[in-house]
């Protein structure tokens, strides 16, 4: 490339734009600046101080992946003929065709042997949804949620199932950060970030650790680039070198515009995948000489055992597993050293291995290490990826509750609820593999293309005999692994089209309202209305009085009661109040353990891999999770989704170019006629786009946190 590739600028503005005058200016602007929270990632942005302000009042505060969120929506509804065509039809078109296809209006049933979907009205629907579900034993039966649906949906959601008797229910965050909130809970004694939005603007310092905000996270970049400007340190962390990290043009400075946009790292560090656990312990080990002894002695414990594993621990070892220098990881401490106030953010190449949890553990020890956590402007802060993914767990979509929780849910309902832990989404889907799982309620999402091993997927689901989707437009997970048994997909409401309030949790512990209250379809309903249609049909008898959840207000009353932190939920409509959820965010140094003290803990070093390639799957700009926008990647230099992206050293010791085309394989699944494209990146270390490559990866799971390792599958290239 002649010209260096800068994150933003004006083709995102222009993008932007043209997404927005093909569903027309009037619904965009209608959608952009309505009372509701924004649809894409948990930064968030809009509820009641207006749809393009975040709750500091920065306006504007919205970006492409707002825009493009909307896009889907505001689609017009996909014509009956085109939805009863044969499956086969319909398994021809990719992600991003059947995405864009339009918005789903009407339910469609696909019975038994059938190849085709066919209309349905919605009491039928209703009515064989509760039969075939009363039919199955609820320990034969899972319940999953997306991060999309609202507080009021997933608690409606969780609340059936464990009434009708299974705690089999979980959410998208074992295939993203449920790494965090194990980690965490071991250290500092709570699951999610100790900071909140304000704090960003106090720190001089930032890690982001194995992340990309500049394509997932684009309003993120903001608060990175006045960390510079306050003449603060942003160090990335990432095997790869990507353009929007380095050099970003912020559509909100006519200047970053105009000059090609603003510094963002001020360091980086590209260690080999999978080498996170190691750079982290050469990052305590460069920065021992600078503990806060103090912080230390007053407010944690276990550090001798930590500091005993760290001096343990050789640089030779460190270097030989990370393929960074000593120099450099002592250069990156240095900073962290002289840094006042320091946060770490991070996101899925953190949490995406057999060993997620112990290095979330040890970003949390290289907090406490220098004290850097309880106070203002300093603290823990994991990036989460879906706009409600943190409320839905907080709200009980989970296969195991708090005693608290469960016992005060009881005696709200008056009723008895399943003891113990149900499964999480990985051991769902190999039961349904194993032909013991007869019933799915699936609300939102694309759980097909999240999964790993495609293969697996395909018959773990086709497996299933009664599906039932709830989703406001089809994605592949509809027209694949659909089997040979009776699916169901109803059409739901979108977050602005809601009929009442809901309320969404972002990744700052801040609840939102969402006004909802746009009118575009007459045959789609609110998840919640659905849930509690389904409940009624499903137990008749039930002491819980699901006809009284239809009016949000009562759930949210219920949530208050059950969920400790959530009490101000109750009133939130009348008072127009959003929130921080009480008791998370940490400007003191008292941790949420019994004796209020954080925990150093220390763990080994996984062992070393001995394949000469890691793959890890990552996201392109032009995409949202497994929704696909755009079919090049322009913050990777305009390269299609069908290329392998390795270091050119690598390339060359193959005997290879950047163009050729190539097979890549592992134990698990091979991706045919795919082009290496020579990229920054660390040597050993491949990347490939998600969901596409998820063919190769494993089911494997972290043992603590059950996430599969989506960032490092040992692969080979096999020249055509």
């Amino acid at each position: 490339m002649s010209k260096p590739v800068v994150g933003g600028g004006p083709k995102k503005v222009l993008y932007a734009l043209q997404t927005a005058t093909k569903i027309g200016l009037k619904s965009t602007a209608k959608a952009l600046t309505a009372k509701n929270t924004c649809k894409a990632c948990g930064l968030g942005m809009g509820g009641q101080k207006g749809g393009m302000t975040n709750e500091a009042g920065d306006f504007p505060s919205v970006c492409n992946k707002s825009i493009q969120a909307q896009s889907t929506d505001i689609q017009p509804g996909i014509p009956i003929e085109v939805l009863t065509h044969p499956l086969s039809d319909l398994r021809e078109l990719d992600g991003h065709e059947l995405e864009h296809l339009g918005r789903l209006a009407t339910p469609l049933y696909k019975p038994a042997g059938a190849d085709r979907f066919e209309a349905i009205g919605w009491d039928a629907a209703l009515d064989l949804a509760g039969a075939r579900m009363r039919a199955t034993a609820p320990d034969r039966s899972f319940f999953y949620s997306s991060g999309r649906s609202s507080n009021e949906a997933g608690f409606i959601l969780q609340l059936l199932a464990r009434a009708w008797g299974t705690n089999n229910v979980n959410n998208c965050s074992y295939y993203c950060h449920q790494a965090t909130g194990v980690g965490l809970g071991t250290t500092i004694g709570t699951g999610t970030s100790t900071v909140e939005l304000e704090d960003l603007d106090r720190c001089d310092f930032i890690f982001v650790i194995g992340a990309n905000p500049a394509s997932n996270h684009p309003r993120f970049i903001h608060k990175l680039k006045a960390i510079r400007d306050r003449g603060g340190e942003v160090v990335i962390i990432n095997p790869a070198r990507e353009a929007g990290l380095v050099r970003f043009a912020l559509p909100k400075s006519v200047k970053s515009m105009v000059t090609g946009g603003d510094w963002i790292a001020s360091d980086y560090l590209q260690p080999r995948i999978g080498s996170d656990l190691a750079v982290l312990k050469g990052l305590a080990k460069a920065v021992l000489v600078a503990a806060d002894g103090d912080f230390i002695a007053a407010h944690t414990t276990g550090f001798e055992a930590f500091l005993a594993d760290i001096e343990a621990t050789s640089w030779d070892e460190i270097e030989c597993r990370t393929g960074l220098g000593r120099a450099d990881l002592e250069r990156v401490a240095g900073l962290y050293a002289k840094a006042g106030s320091a946060v770490f953010a991070w996101g899925m190449g953190i949490t995406h291995h057999l060993n997620g949890c112990d290095n979330v553990e040890y970003i949390a020890n290289l907090a406490m290490l220098r004290g850097q956590i309880g106070r203002p402007g300093a603290g823990l802060l994991p990036l989460r990826g879906h706009s409600n993914v943190q409320g839905i767990g907080t709200i009980g979509v989970k296969p195991v509750l708090a005693r608290e929780v469960l016992a005060r849910m009881e005696q709200a309902f008056g009723i008895t609820l399943p003891q113990g832990g149900g499964m999480d989404t990985m051991a769902c889907m190999q039961a349904a593999q194993r032909g013991e799982i007869d019933a799915a309620v699936l609300m939102g999402g694309n759980l097909f293309e999240a999964n790993p091993d495609s293969a697996f997927a395909l018959e773990a689901m086709g497996r299933i005999g009664f599906k039932l989707y709830l989703t406001t437009t089809l994605n592949r997970g509809h027209v694949h692994g659909i089997g040979d048994g009776e699916a169901l997909i109803l059409p739901v409401t979108a977050r602005d089209e809601e009929w009442q309030p809901t309320t969404q949790e972002s990744m700052f512990n801040f609840v939102r309202l969402s006004d909802g209250g746009i009118h575009r379809f007459d045959g789609v309903r609110p998840e919640s209305d659905i849930l509690c249609d389904l409940a009624q049909r499903l137990m008749p008898d039930s002491p819980v009085d699901f006809v009284a959840f239809k009016q949000h207000r009562t759930i949210r009353e219920a949530i208050a009661r059950i969920v400790p932190g959530m009490e101000d939920l109750a009133d939130i409509d009348v008072a127009r109040q959003e929130f921080h959820v009480r008791g998370r965010l940490m400007h003191t140094p008292l941790f949420h353990t019994i004796d209020g003290k954080g925990r150093f803990v220390f763990r080994p070093l996984p062992p070393a891999e001995p394949a000469p390639l890691l793959l890890t799957t990552v996201r392109s700009e032009g995409q949202f999770n497994t929704i696909i926008y755009e079919y090049t990647d322009s913050y990777r230099g305009g390269i299609d989704r069908n290329s392998v992206m390795l270091h050119a050293d690598d390339l060359a010791q193959r005997g290879l170019q950047d163009g050729d085309v190539v097979t890549l394989e592992s134990d698990h699944g091979r991706m045919d006629g795919v082009t290496v494209r020579a990229f920054d990146i660390a040597k050993g270390s491949v990347m490939a786009y998600y969901p596409e490559a998820n063919v190769l990866v494993g089911t494997a799971v972290d043992p603590r946190s059950k996430t599969p390792a989506f960032k490092a599958t040992p692969v080979r290239i096999v020249p055509r």
